[in-house]
């Protein structure tokens, strides 16, 4: 009892401190003004970055359909080696990078990782072997891989847990539309080839990755490394903004973040590593993203084996729809996810449409009912993924855990690339029953790992309401009683 008392004098602290800039009335204006001042001057160069990403991580497979395995002299085998070793070097380097961006300045090392990347882009678009293809695309996994953890991380210094998801889908929605871009742009960037002794598809990775390097350019320009160094808010307003990420923190210490963000302890990194929270949306994401990234990398091929477009053209351009379709529900179900302050109970919504698609597309031969269950699986997957992004970062306390974990589950989940890449070879076109059904077995199993998951924070929260975590109530981290799971 004692100790619950003490929880609810540190929330009454909490928000008496935002009593200073006035009433509840002017502090939700006040609120309104932050928040939008910050999507409007972050989330787009965030969204933009993402979308080059995922770009730079697809467009082999627009390429592929034009003609890159025949002017490299390689076969199917050696294009998906390529593949592998890019999601190998990329998982690998997520956790390294998640833990040094504070100390590099995320300003610097977001921009950084993208220009670097946009440079191997561009010179994967000059390979001219199998041993050039595949050294490349290492060195593109290096520099990507931690792009996505970092903004996630970054993200979490800015807003607080109940707006996280809506500004995760939001940047994440780039890579939704970035399907429907790519497609458009490939068809543009393959026409200007064979020019200048190049093939069209190597003019696709030349402009896009030169694309990407002036994104990177213009990130440095544009990004604030934290609410105090972002020149766009007023003095009040920064005030208002430190405050409101204070009151999300489990305790409150002499009115200031520093406690959670500036000391590094081995010990934070073995809390997070051991968390089963982690394992379990992990595992789920791992599931889902196999079927994200056999659905980027194959969309093109699977809609070529319909053989209702005449060309590779025209491929191109039927990839868009179900990436925009795919993009705007994906903003929907996170606005959703924040207003109800739910993740993976969303999840156990959203995940059942893709399952539909993929039993539906892999047992009926009729080509256009297929290209409208490509629609399904777009949207159940993308949809779920905000939602899991940002779960184990609402459920994390303590800057270094909170890296810990969001880069863990990215490295876990990345390993789907593993199976996207082996899951469509040309044998099994143009019905690919084999490579649906293993996606459709492996979100079923996501789908059982998020209710998991949700069983398991609730009784964490029970657990906490019934005195059992009172031990925790002066750490700073989200063992503290006071700090309740996000189901």
């Amino acid at each position: 009892m004692e100790s619950k008392t003490g929880v609810m004098e540190i929330e009454d602290a909490k928000h008496s401190e935002l009593n200073r800039f006035g009433d509840l009335d002017r502090q939700q204006k006040l609120k309104r003004r932050v928040l939008l001042k910050l999507d409007l001057r972050i989330l787009p160069i965030l969204a933009l970055l993402f979308l080059c990403s995922f770009l730079d991580r697809t467009n082999v497979g627009n390429a592929k359909i034009i003609g890159l395995e025949k002017s490299l002299g390689i076969n199917d085998h050696q294009f998906d080696i390529g593949l592998t070793v890019f999601y190998l070097t990329y998982i690998c380097s997520e956790l390294p990078s998640n833990l040094i961006l504070k100390k590099a300045s995320p300003k610097l090392w977001l921009p950084f990782l993208t220009a670097v990347w946009g440079i191997i882009t561009m010179c994967l678009g000059f390979v001219q072997n199998y041993g050039g293809f595949v050294a490349v695309r290492a060195l593109l996994g290096v520099a990507e891989g931690g792009l996505l953890p970092g903004m996630v991380l970054y993200l979490s210094s800015f807003y607080r847990r109940e707006d996280l998801a809506l500004r995760i889908g939001l940047f994440y929605t780039a890579a939704s539309l970035s399907g429907a871009f790519g497609g458009l742009l490939a068809r543009g960037l393959a026409a200007i080839g064979p020019r200048g002794g190049l093939e069209g598809w190597r003019w696709i990775l030349i402009i896009e990755g030169l694309l990407t390097f002036a994104c990177g350019i213009l990130s440095f320009l544009a990004l604030p490394n934290s609410i105090d160094s972002a020149s766009f808010l007023t003095a009040e307003e920064k005030d208002f903004g430190r405050e409101r990420l204070i009151m999300d923190n489990p305790v409150q210490q002499m009115g200031t973040i520093a406690a959670e963000v500036d000391a590094f302890k081995w010990s934070e990194v073995r809390r997070g590593i051991l968390d089963l929270q982690v394992w379990f949306s992990a595992s789920a994401y791992f599931a889902i993203l196999s079927g994200l990234y056999s659905f980027g990398l194959f969309l093109p091929t699977i809609i070529q084996n319909l053989q209702f477009a005449k060309d590779a053209n025209e491929v191109q351009l039927w990839t868009v729809i179900p990436y925009a379709v795919a993009a705007l529900i994906t903003v929907a179900v996170a606005i959703v996810s924040d207003r109800l302050r739910l993740r993976g109970v969303v999840m156990l919504f959203t995940l059942p449409i893709a399952i539909v698609g993929y039993a539906v597309i892999a047992n009926v031969k009729n080509p256009h009912i297929q290209y409208g269950m490509t629609f399904l699986m777009a949207t159940g997957q993308f949809a779920s993924v905000p939602c899991i992004l940002v779960w184990l970062s609402n459920n994390s306390a303590g800057h270094y855990k909170r890296a810990t974990t969001s880069a863990l589950q990215l490295a876990i989940a990345n390993c789907g690339g593993f199976v996207a890449t082996f899951n469509y070879p040309k044998s099994d076109g143009p019905m690919f029953h084999r490579g649906h059904t293993i996606i459709l077995g492996l979100l079923v199993f996501a789908w059982f790992m998020i209710l998991c998951n949700v069983l398991y924070c609730a009784k964490i929260n029970k657990d906490k309401r019934n005195g059992k975590y009172d031990r925790y109530v002066d750490c700073n981290d989200d063992r503290n009683p006071a700090f309740m799971m996000v189901l």
